[in-house]
């Protein structure tokens, strides 16, 4: 019975909380200051150059990429998403007994069949003969 005893908070209590915040907030402000302030300011052309690997830059890097990538991508995220779903379902697995087991049943069945249409509208397919 200890949960039954109410809590009152006072905004006092909130004290720390705040001091910590505004602390990191100020210290923030405080280093991108001085760094502006201290920071060199030569500028040249070859600072202003993008670097990557040593390799120099050829063309224009705003060129348009496949929405493949992107639907790729997506289609990464959600099934991570649905391990981190069964992650504490397989911690549980005991005690939720046969209705977690077959809630999780229902999620991976709705899954697979979204991962089913994904196969059948061809988006893993990276041949352009569509």
């Amino acid at each position: 019975m200890l949960l039954a005893v109410p809590v009152q908070y006072q905004p006092q209590d909130f004290l720390p909380i705040i001091v910590q915040f505004v602390l990191a907030i100020a210290f923030v402000a405080f280093a991108m200051t001085v760094s502006h302030l201290v920071g060199p300011r030569r500028k040249s052309v070859v600072k202003d150059e993008a670097f990557e690997c040593g390799i120099e830059s050829v063309g224009n890097a705003r060129t348009p990429i496949s929405v493949k990538y992107f639907l790729t991508a997506i289609l990464f995220v959600l099934f991570d998403v649905e391990v981190i779903f069964m992650y504490p379902w397989a911690v549980n697995f005991r005690a939720l007994g046969t209705t977690g087991f077959l809630q999780m049943l229902v999620f991976l069945t709705l899954l697979m069949a979204g991962f089913v249409y994904v196969i059948k509208k061809g988006v893993l397919d990276w041949n352009e003969s569509r």
